[in-house]
């Protein structure tokens, strides 16, 4: 079992690094947005899926972004998101 968390670890710490298909990782950036690593699919509201052809992406969560849902870096001129904590609690 040490192994496997050694080698995963290893892979989410690396962006060189590839992770099997299975793996996906989320993470909450302080005042910043969700980290997505890993295949996943992303849908919009519309039901539509979102055209995604990289295997890491950086998610919206102050709603400024004009790439939404993608993050364009706007939370830094606003000053933050929200608390990863209270995020995760839900």
């Amino acid at each position: 079992m040490s192994g496997l968390r050694s080698k995963r670890a290893r892979a989410l710490c690396d962006p060189g690094a590839t992770m099997p298909e299975r793996d996906v990782q989320i993470t909450a950036c302080a005042d910043g947005p969700l980290l997505v690593r890993g295949a996943v699919q992303v849908v919009g509201e519309d039901g539509q899926t979102i055209d995604n052809p990289r295997r890491t992406v950086a998610l919206c969560r102050c709603g400024s972004s004009a790439i939404k849902p993608w993050c364009d870096g706007t939370h830094k001129l606003i000053r933050g998101v929200s608390d990863p904590a209270s995020s995760t609690s839900r």
